[in-house]
């Protein structure tokens, strides 16, 4: 009896340790398209292999020391559309739509913390290549690119839940960037254009645009996880961290990461402000009218909305 006791005490500890190890999971459930309509040359099949292999390198990567559970992962997705295709060199060239989501706390609601197009996409990929990881050095740029935007959607995400959460992995892609640019590749100079990867780094490292981290920790953490409990509460501190968009564009009218917040806050403002009281929308749509004049048709729409 005291055998068979025995037995199942270990049997129960075993089964516990391995339901913990089953929940620790890598960072990302990254959701990979590759749209490759334009290419007229060659067979597809190498094209899913492609979506194949980003796809598992995003989701098999462990690319930071934090613990995560499975249903904690980050959900991001990754759009290539490549526009052509050399099938003797494997020279590949498109663009790269990067989205990500955070959870709102205590609802359903998913709220977009990055939507953005990475125009400058060229690398070489060919039938049974391997995707390889590394911290000290540049493999290829296909994965110096998924690199880049992992560490991106990583930082950006923790910069949600804690303030400067995200400052180690903005530094890991500081190195990416630093090892890609040595290489020559197009998307990685500095000042080659300002929405470029160099640029998005930038945007999230110098201190002119410092204020971006006070803004996404306090638009969610302060602001999205508060109208749960308390919709005017949480509004009050989404519209107090719009004014740091103000200070950006005084310093920095063409940083980059005024145009990322635009591409995945606008439509959701327009939402949040739609019951609103009249003078809090009109303060609204002074503050993201002076940063984004271009955009007067959907602020419009803030003031149209009924409380």
């Amino acid at each position: 009896m005291k055998n068979r006791l025995l037995l199942f005490i270990i049997t129960a500890l075993l089964f516990s340790f391995s339901a913990v190890a089953d929940e620790e999971a890598t960072e990302l459930n990254c959701e990979v398209e590759v749209n490759s309509d334009k290419i007229t040359n060659g067979s597809k099949e190498i094209f899913k292999e492609l979506k194949q292999s980003i796809t598992d390198y995003m989701n098999t990567t462990k690319w930071t020391n934090a613990t995560f559970g499975y249903n904690e992962r980050i959900y991001c997705k990754l759009m290539l559309t490549l526009s052509s295709w050399d099938d003797a060199t494997g020279l590949m060239k498109g663009d790269l739509q990067i989205q990500s989501q955070r959870p709102v706390f205590n609802s359903s609601y998913t709220t977009a913390v990055i939507n953005f197009r990475d125009t400058k996409v060229d690398f070489h990929f060919e039938t049974g290549q391997q995707l390889v990881f590394s911290e000290l050095e540049m493999e290829d740029n296909l994965t110096a690119i998924l690199n880049f935007w992992a560490y991106m959607i990583i930082g950006m995400d923790f910069d949600t839940f804690e303030l400067n959460g995200g400052t180690p992995y903005y530094e890991r892609a500081a190195q990416v960037v630093r090892l890609a640019q040595s290489s020559g590749e197009s998307g990685w100079k500095a000042f080659e254009d300002n929405t470029n990867r160099s640029a998005v780094l930038s945007a999230f490292t110098e201190n002119n645009t410092a204020a971006i981290h006070q803004m996404l920790y306090d638009y969610h953490r302060m602001g999205l996880d508060q109208m749960v409990v308390t919709v005017d509460k949480g509004r009050s501190a989404i519209t107090h961290t719009l004014e740091n968009l103000a200070k950006i564009y005084d310093v920095a009218p063409m940083s980059v990461c005024l145009t990322m917040f635009k591409d995945a806050k606008l439509d959701e403002l327009v939402n949040i402000y739609s019951k609103a009281n009249a003078t809090e929308k009109e303060n609204v749509y002074e503050m993201l009218y002076q940063v984004y004049p271009s955009e007067a048709t959907r602020l419009d729409n803030i003031k149209k909305t009924e409380n």
